[in-house]
């Protein structure tokens, strides 16, 4: 078997090694960079994490961090814009449009009731009145 200058084994060409020592510098540089980035990753989120108090909330509100949690990757999930949304929220209106209206209707109704009771009182004191007064004149 006859091989080529032209078409060397491997597909390099001789000579080819300095090539090779700059990619592999390169790649060094590149690890560095990543994991440089990487410490000032973990250096921020630990930050974050003492400047939040994570570890504290926890210790202190359990099932609160839970809840927020199981919120936080629902929405993060993509379950925001599903129907099964959709019908939390319609029935989440539904009972607080109960709970702020159904209070301030039954106080409007009291004061409507209140001022009917009122205008009967002062229609029957005034045909008492006039009652007294006829029943004046006629002696």
């Amino acid at each position: 078997m006859e091989t080529h200058a032209e078409n060397p084994p491997n597909g390099r060409a001789p000579g080819d090694g300095a090539g090779a020592k700059k990619l592999g510098k390169r790649m060094e540089k590149v690890g560095h960079t990543a994991e440089q980035v990487w410490d000032r990753t973990k250096d921020s989120f630990s930050d974050i994490g003492d400047a939040l108090d994570v570890k504290g909330r926890v210790d202190r509100h359990p099932f609160g961090t839970i809840a927020a949690a199981i919120g936080i990757g629902y929405v993060l999930g993509g379950g925001l814009f599903t129907p099964l949304t959709g019908r939390i929220a319609r029935l989440g209106v539904r009972i607080g449009l109960r709970l702020a209206v159904l209070p301030m209707l039954k106080q409007e109704m009291e004061d409507l009731v209140g001022t009917i009771e009122e205008e009967q009182e002062a229609k029957s004191r005034q045909a008492a009145g006039k009652r007294t007064r006829t029943r004046g004149e006629e002696p």
